[in-house]
């Protein structure tokens, strides 16, 4: 995370960044999608979105 980057993000700020989608962000929220709530606000921190984002992904092209 570099110094410019703020560390919690909007719903807004996370489709802006990431390309995730609101609808989307609601069903993966129930799903485990990890968030806070922030003054009663869906905040998403950026090094958790990122964890998470490492452990779901999925390799492509690689034999097993």
């Amino acid at each position: 995370m570099s110094p410019s980057q703020k560390r919690f993000l909007t719903p807004d700020e996370l489709l802006e960044e990431y390309g995730f989608g609101l609808k989307w962000q609601a069903k993966w929220r129930r799903l485990g999608l990890p968030y806070v709530k922030l003054g009663g606000y869906v905040r998403y921190d950026r090094l958790q979105i990122e964890a998470w984002i490492e452990r779901h992904s999925v390799c492509r092209g690689e034999s097993a």
